[in-house]
């Protein structure tokens, strides 16, 4: 069984109130740092390259 990294942005520093993300081979996994064993997103490679495009704008 694979370990799940989760990072999160350097630039939280210590908060708690932020998200959290995994990558792995075909999804990457993003939950609230707040509530670890809660929901979390399963979005595919393209998907968050997509996410992450839009937001950077």
């Amino acid at each position: 069984m694979q370990t799940i990294r989760w990072k999160k942005s350097t630039y939280s520093g210590d908060s708690s109130n932020c998200v959290e993300i995994a990558a792995a081979p075909a999804t990457v996994l993003v939950r609230d740092s707040k509530d670890m064993a809660g929901p979390r997103l399963v979005l595919s490679p393209a998907s968050w390259t997509a996410f992450l495009t839009h937001v950077a704008k």
